[in-house]
């Protein structure tokens, strides 16, 4: 068995320095234009000074252009691309296959990661992209252990899942922020909206508080919890699932890094010592994020082992 990758997702620069050393393999980086819930938003410029020192440390950096794209924005997706195939990234994360035929024309020969959020859902449709240029297929959050296990096996791309962090459960491309804050007259608040990533949908029914946020690409809605299955890793191990991913949007920088520290422990004590090692330490690692957990984030264990009703 060969390790997974520890995937990450940072908000700076300066962030991807401090997880290099807390031990990530990976790094998810973008401008928000073209990717989708990117926890920082790097400029061309930025994304090459992060890939310079991910490289420096023989890490590898993927670039989200999984952003749904309409006629206006396809020139300049399609420079963008040419820029991100300059700098030389090493994966570029699609959903929409505007994606695909712009790489095609415009000669970029980064290989693709297959990211269409909710419809990864199967082995069979992620081959049939595997047959179109994508390398790996990353699986929708709302699949149970038993579901990414059987991908898995007959998969014929790598497959990445996410084991920590919140989950976007709606989007839509209409400011609904805007227009709510609208129909309040509440013209200061809209013209903060853009940069508050504090911000909640109460559910008294359910007892939860939903984040939310609003930029280019629309209005974002996530999980009332942060999915943290730190001491239930060891089927995905065994599977040989290709990449782990900590999902690090609205989070601290500290948060992140002790979290990604945290996995990269489990992971090389599972793969370097033995599955008795980690089921000895996966209690004292599952506690260490406990307690820099906020409170109004509860953690549980996503989909994996919910049962699925067909």
């Amino acid at each position: 068995m060969k390790k997974p990758e520890l995937l990450v997702t940072p908000q700076s620069v300066d962030h991807v320095k401090a997880l290099i050393t807390a031990g990530a393999d990976a790094f998810v980086i973008g401008e928000q234009q073209f990717g989708l819930r990117l926890a920082g938003d790097f400029s061309v410029s930025e994304v090459e000074e992060a890939t310079n020192l991910i490289h420096a440390a023989g890490k590898k950096v993927y670039v989200a252009v999984n952003a749904l794209f309409h006629n206006e924005k396809i020139d300049a997706l399609g420079e963008y691309l040419k820029e991100m195939q300059r700098i030389g990234v090493d994966r570029l994360i699609y959903g929409d296959p505007a994606v695909i035929i712009l790489c095609r024309e415009q000669g970029v020969t980064i290989p693709l990661h297959w990211n269409p959020e909710t419809t990864a859902t199967n082995w069979f449709t992620a081959n049939y992209w595997g047959k179109r240029g994508a390398v790996r297929a990353v699986l929708a959050r709302e699949l149970s252990l038993d579901e990414v296990l059987e991908i898995k096996e007959n998969a014929e791309v790598e497959v990445e899942v996410q084991v920590h962090g919140m989950t976007c459960m709606f989007q839509s491309k209409r400011p609904l922020l805007g227009h709510y804050f609208l129909y309040q007259d509440k013209v200061m608040e809209i013209e903060n909206r853009k940069e508050n990533r504090s911000m909640f949908l109460h559910d008294d029914e359910r007892n939860n508080k939903y984040p939310i946020y609003e930029d280019v690409n629309g209005t974002h809605i996530f999980s009332p919890n942060d999915m943290c299955i730190i001491d239930e890793l060891g089927e995905l191990f065994e599977a040989g699932i290709d990449s782990l991913k900590i999902e690090g949007v609205l989070q601290t920088p500290e948060y992140v890094e002790t979290v990604t520290a945290a996995y990269r422990k489990a992971i090389d004590v599972y793969f370097d010592e033995s599955e008795d090692a980690y089921e000895d330490i996966k209690d004292e690692l599952l506690a260490t994020i406990e307690e820099i957990q906020p409170a109004i984030r509860p953690l549980d264990t996503g989909f994996i082992f919910k049962e699925t009703v067909y």
